[in-house]
């Protein structure tokens, strides 16, 4: 089953107080290229999380953010009443030393100074946590697959469209083929039958009209351009990894069958098939390359 390199997962999951989010977006690459924005808190697990990402998606330019919502309350850094009370002694005894005007409004003047409302405390993670939001990153990775696989079907019924009409073209070359060969022969012929003062040996000839046809006989580019119809059908249906990659070397080698087969055809019938078959394997092989 084909896999598609193109998708989006997303999980969030409820610790305490805090909302945990995770997003997980995928799009084609040769390789992984992985790119994260980990919240601060679960910074020391980056290393765990990138390793669940890459056995997860494999392959493709994957961007990965976790991050944390709270509630407003809870997030509120808490005034520190004894600076403020310290602040506002210093600032009174300013005022009588100096005889500087009282600020008209005290509240304000005391927030703005530092440290009023800074946090000290530094937040550790809570291994509970940290289980927690590892099941979201899985249940993301999860839903990306999912939406991979759904994007694959859909790769694949196309897949197989093309594929069957490069099968029905192949078939329709068979008749012009046939035809050409007497056609072939009779052209010489008739060339040398406007040439009267020419001599020639007819079986010499002969064996030169069954070289020259040899040489343009498609038999074996047909025969292998079937099969490698057939691998592709094939591989299609492979379970496991690199079906995009195979996928792409079996396109490479039905253009060579294909493209010697153009060069092989005298008959403008013919050519036209060819590049009708040329069409159709193009637009494999640009969506190829988002099959994982």
């Amino acid at each position: 089953m084909i896999l598609s390199m193109t998708g989006f997962g997303k999980a969030v999951v409820t610790f305490g107080e805090k909302k945990i989010n995770v997003e997980i977006k995928s799009l084609n690459s040769k390789q992984l290229d992985l790119s994260t924005r980990i919240a601060p808190l679960y910074r020391e697990k980056e290393m765990e999380i990138r390793q669940l990402v890459a056995q997860g998606v494999e392959r493709g330019k994957v961007d990965f953010a976790i991050w944390i919502e709270k509630d407003a309350g809870a997030d509120a850094a808490p005034v520190n009443m004894a600076i403020v009370e310290n602040y506002y002694q210093q600032l009174r005894q300013l005022i009588e030393t100096t005889g500087i005007p009282e600020p008209q409004d005290w509240l304000q003047t005391l927030m703005r100074l530092p440290d009023v409302t800074t946090r000290t405390e530094t937040e550790v993670l809570d291994p509970e946590e940290w289980k927690v939001a590892r099941q979201a990153i899985e249940e993301a990775i999860a839903q990306l697959t999912a939406f991979r696989r759904q994007e694959g079907e859909a790769l694949q019924r196309k897949f197989t469209e093309k594929i069957d009409n490069i099968a029905s073209l192949l078939q329709q070359i068979e008749p012009y083929e046939k035809a050409r060969v007497e056609k072939i022969r009779q052209r010489i012929v008739d060339g040398l039958k406007d040439i009267p003062e020419v001599e020639y040996d007819k079986n010499r000839l002969e064996q030169e009209l069954i070289y020259y046809i040899e040489k343009l006989d498609i038999s074996e580019e047909k025969q292998r351009l079937a099969n490698h119809l057939k691998y592709f059908r094939e591989t299609m249906a492979e379970e496991g990894h690199g079906v995009g990659k195979k996928l792409g070397f079996i396109a490479q080698e039905m253009g060579r069958e294909i493209n010697t087969t153009g060069s092989k055809s005298n008959q403008a019938e013919m050519q036209n098939l060819v590049v009708m078959m040329k069409d159709e394997l193009e637009q494999i092989k640009e969506q190829v390359l988002n099959a994982l």
